[in-house]
């Protein structure tokens, strides 16, 4: 680990006190030896080693396993596998649905992920500023997507991030490509060449057959790292210990395992799985398991439940508790999806609830995987069912914003199904995506719907 230049260790090292904190355990000593470290890669190395070998807390109050058998024992009580009887118009009409949910909460998020959005700035929190974006662009309330200029610009020296020109109001004529939606692509990928007869290797294959270097971040550029580095010395074969490699693809030199990326990668798994909630987690948790632990797997695992779990309910409280029940009763996650529920019922305005959400959940970065679930979890209660507001709160409450208007879009697109969405909304994509990925460069969501619903028949029948 000391070839990492001293620059890149601070900055993990920095980020694995946090991490560690997080998880239960006492870090007392450890900023100030950070300091004491300096510029000394060695030294810095041996840090971030006495971190990862703490011990959790005994008064820690919380179980976070990372088997699934594990994760399933500590589970509540769920429906696992939903009856529904749709016709096949009516199933291809919400597979469509969820794509196209997906693309437009995706896009409406994306020009606002940046920092003055994401992190807020020292005047206002990042809610606080995607409002004034869009009340300088004469656009408030948000009923389509983000306009490319704001006179909040020169008045509060915030910006739109500058990769994303193509998803704002003035240009949008598709789904310009974006990880969110590159993941999405390569789980309806998995799910067509391995069926059900995979692991979190198959995903580390998967990522380096599709996935360029640069197209990863945080945890997952870790892991591929780390993974490349694994399958090169192996031949690309497992090695006799399987577990034991899994476990090091995953934290090594990784402080970002509880981060959001893996809950953003889980759409196509659980299209595959719709209706059947506790097979979609399941699915979510191999992929997970490759880049993430703890909370980061169980974000995969919820939000994963829940899109499933849309295509046969069209509650979003039974949506979010049928999400809830695929994950340990007492982790961090479930405690703050609770919370947010409980904010969702009681806010009386999209400004209230959003306001609440932050204040509840700043201490975590933002793309930490539980404020951004709970933000979901509090868009969708909250919405009641309708799209547009459900859509539109998730990327009103910063953070992520393009990720969060991805989820959302999805549960709501799976429950609406494809006809029913707006059609302001839906007919700037011009049914067109891009991401990167050979054969989806471009192609239409229609498409790529139709691709998980003969997915789903081959799996399920």
């Amino acid at each position: 680990m000391s070839s990492w230049g001293w620059q890149v260790l601070q900055n993990l090292v920095q980020a694995e006190i946090k991490q560690r904190t997080e998880e239960g355990c006492e870090v007392e000593g450890f900023q100030q030896k950070l300091e004491d470290a300096g510029q000394d890669a060695g030294k810095l190395t041996a840090v971030y080693e006495e971190l990862t070998a703490l011990p959790i807390a005994a008064n820690f109050p919380y179980y976070e396993p990372n088997g699934l058998e594990e994760i399933r024992a500590a589970r509540p009580e769920g429906p696992r596998n939903m009856n529904v009887d749709w016709t096949e118009e009516q199933w291809r009409n919400k597979f469509h649905g969820a794509w196209l949910g997906r693309s437009v909460g995706c896009a409406l998020g994306k020009p606002l992920e940046s920092w003055s959005f994401m992190n807020g700035t020292n005047e206002n929190p990042g809610w606080k500023n995607v409002q004034l974006w869009f009340e300088g662009a004469d656009a408030w309330p948000i009923k389509n997507y983000t306009p490319g200029q704001s006179r909040a610009q020169e008045k509060h020296g915030i910006e739109l991030a500058n990769y994303a020109r193509q998803s704002e109001l003035e240009r949008i004529q598709y789904m310009e490509t974006d990880d969110d939606i590159r993941y999405t692509v390569l789980s309806l990928l998995m799910l067509e060449e391995k069926g059900l007869a995979w692991d979190s290797w198959d995903t580390g294959l998967m990522w380096l057959k599709h996935l360029p270097f640069g197209k990863v971040f945080t945890a997952e550029a870790q892991s591929y790292a780390n993974f490349s580095a694994l399958a090169n010395q192996y031949g690309w074969n497992r090695g006799e210990d399987s577990e034991a490699q899994k476990d090091w693809v995953r934290t090594h030199l990784n402080p970002y395992r509880e981060w959001i990326g893996a809950q953003i990668r889980v759409d196509g798994l659980a299209y595959g799985a719709a209706g059947r909630p506790e097979i979609a987690a399941e699915l979510a948790w191999r992929d997970a398991s490759f880049s993430h632990v703890k909370n980061g797997i169980y974000g995969a695992m919820f939000v994963s439940a829940m899109i499933a779990a849309a295509f046969a309910e069209n509650d979003p409280e039974r949506i979010v508790e049928i999400g809830l029940s695929e994950i340990p009763r007492h982790c961090r996650l479930s405690s703050d999806i609770r919370l947010a529920v409980s904010i969702a019922n009681e806010a009386t305005s999209q400004l209230e609830l959003v306001d609440r959400i932050w204040e509840s959940f700043k201490h975590y970065h933002p793309v930490h995987t539980n404020n951004n679930a709970a933000l979901c979890a509090a868009a969708l209660v909250f919405a009641r069912g309708d799209f547009e507001t459900a859509i539109t709160t998730a990327v009103l409450g910063g953070w992520d914003t393009d990720c969060n208007g991805a989820t959302v879009g999805s549960i709501m697109g799976a429950i609406d199904g494809a006809k029913q969405l707006p059609e302001n909304w839906t007919s700037k994509l011009n049914d067109t995506m891009y991401s990167e990925i050979n054969g989806f460069h471009p192609i239409a969501i229609s498409e790529c719907a139709r691709r998980s619903y003969e997915v789903y028949r081959k799996l399920h029948g």
